[in-house]
């Protein structure tokens, strides 16, 4: 990732939105960055890959919780689930 000042957006905003559509650049005021300009199209797959882990962390979340579960029921609530599954799974 390139790094720009951020004093120079205004004499070189072309040529830094062209490059910012190849990849994210980096402004920087005084020797701390301060903003990342990017594409449109490379934030919106930064929110898909966000999402997607999300849902992965949520589900192991589920996973590691239903596993050190102690609730009454719980075995014979999870067998029933993978049953319902199991059904679904053979009417396809």
């Amino acid at each position: 990732m390139q790094s720009y000042p951020l004093t120079e957006i205004r004499d070189r905003q072309t040529e830094l939105l062209e490059q910012a559509a190849i990849e994210p650049i980096l402004l920087i005021e005084g020797s701390q960055p301060k903003y990342v300009v990017l594409s449109a199209q490379e934030y919106q797959q930064l929110i898909v890959r966000l999402s997607n882990l999300e849902e992965i962390a949520f589900g192991q979340l589920a996973e590691t919780a239903l596993q050190k579960s102690s609730m009454v029921g719980s075995e014979a609530f999870t067998a029933e689930l993978q049953r319902l599954a199991a059904l679904e799974n053979h009417d396809e």
